[in-house]
């Protein structure tokens, strides 16, 4: 199908495009943008007037619950949700179950959501077998299934030699590591920041230095084997600081940061909310003015929707037994342009786009995020003013728990093209 997208503000961060200019798609890909390709003729014609038109959101850690855990979701309504939220790319860890570390399991999972035409899904596969942190898995025959890294997800690999001599095969490869930057003891059963607000109510702490000393061991492991390790959903200003100093070392480290975290702090907790219970925990606001920061001066290299459904079973507790997690994955364009609209940087659109666009892909090692001639068309259409109420009937998830139910939020996508072909279009407001 050939597809002309008219009348939009087109914002590429990839290209430095920020302009009103026509969209042209053809056989999947951006055949033009601005000029009219020779010969072009489109079978349907989309206005995207008041609308921006930007690359598919590249979602850097979206929890699927396939397979395993359907009860909390299902590949169908997470697949729905991801299209609703503009998000056309998604990478998802690898603690399923069983976990991700055989190819067949990885190949029945990409094959499941190809079959369903809405986002794409690239896999990371289990660092070790069972995420047991003992054996390493064949990670070559894990990236011939399509798995394009390798995770513990939340488990620590206790035995630091395991760790290094997975970080030398992964160097010796090209392959990335992608890490949660937690020490396996420090915080053990903490359930929220150590701090005033956890005292305060009687929770057991995570502290900041969780973070910090696991990230001195990753980084001398690194020094040591060469290997790139992405850091996951950092959370401390402390934290930061080390990613930010072995960035200027030269190591080969990138990092990103759950959406929440942007915004939110252990004071958002309030009265034991369930809804406010995440991993890593939120911690203190000068950790979430650092983020803040840190997005600006690019020490953090991309934002995650840090998806993870709950159910009603396992969330509607007490804050200490509820499971940690949210919904994100339409939130994520949303919250990022909140983000925008408060930091108060110029071209401060384009920017949140890129951390979830470009960037994002780039620390992937994907293609996608982009909308250069030839580039898959992978394509999200939004409305910047339009306001809309974050309630469960709202969200196509089957997890319909976050911490910001009840907010109202800006920015709604109006329709998401992957791949050449419309996966989504928000049906026109019925007439009273």
């Amino acid at each position: 199908m050939k597809l002309h997208i008219k009348n939009g503000r087109l914002i590429d961060p990839a290209n430095g495009i920020d302009a009103q200019q026509d969209v042209y798609i053809a056989d999947g890909k951006v055949a033009g943008v601005g000029k009219t390709p020779a010969g072009f003729v489109a079978d349907k014609t989309i206005d995207a007037q008041g609308l921006i038109v930007a690359p598919g959101l590249v979602d850097l850690s979206a929890r699927l619950r396939e397979p395993g855990y359907e009860y909390k979701a299902t590949l169908e309504s997470e697949m729905q949700a991801a299209v609703q939220g503009g998000v056309t790319s998604l990478i998802c860890p690898p603690d399923t179950d069983p976990v991700l570390d055989e190819p067949g399991l990885v190949e029945m999972l990409k094959r499941r959501a190809g079959a369903l035409n809405q986002a794409k899904v690239y896999p990371l596969g289990a660092l070790t077998v069972g995420l047991k942190g003992q054996s390493l898995t064949e990670m070559a025959e894990l990236t011939e299934a399509g798995c394009i890294g390798f995770s513990q997800a939340e488990e620590a690999i206790l035995d630091t030699t395991v760790l290094m001599r997975a970080m030398q095969y992964a160097q010796t490869f090209g392959y990335t590591v992608w890490l949660r930057p937690q020490d396996p003891y420090l915080g053990r059963g903490g359930i929220a920041h150590s701090g005033a607000v956890a005292s305060r109510l009687g929770l057991s702490g995570v502290p900041v230095m969780a973070e910090t000393i696991a990230l001195h061991t990753i980084f001398e492991l690194m020094r040591s084997t060469g290997a790139r390790v992405h850091l996951c959903r950092m959370s401390s200003a402390a934290g930061l600081d080390l990613v930010r100093a072995a960035k200027k070392e030269g190591l080969q480290v990138t990092c990103d940061v759950g959406v929440h975290h942007i915004h939110l702090t252990d004071m958002d907790i309030g009265f034991f909310d369930p809804n406010a219970r995440l991993t890593p925990p939120l911690r203190a606001q000068r950790d979430r003015d650092a983020i803040r920061q840190s997005l600006l001066d690019g020490t953090i290299d991309a934002v995650c929707s840090d998806h993870t459904p709950v159910d009603d079973d396992e969330k509607l507790l007490p804050f200490g037994e509820a499971s940690p997690g949210a919904t994100g994955l339409e939130l994520l364009l949303p919250l990022m342009l909140k983000w925008a609209e408060e930091s108060g940087a110029s071209h401060s659109i384009a920017k949140a786009l890129a951390k979830v666009t470009t960037d994002a892909a780039r620390v992937a090692g994907l293609s996608s995020g982009q909308l250069a001639v030839g580039a898959d068309a992978d394509i999200c259409l939004f409305d910047p003013a339009a306001r809309w109420k974050v309630e469960a009937k709202a969200l196509a998830s089957q997890g319909k728990h976050t911490p910001f139910l009840g907010y109202e939020l800006a920015g709604q996508v109006k329709m998401t093209i992957v791949g050449g072909q419309l996966a989504y279009q928000r049906p026109a407001p019925s007439k009273a």
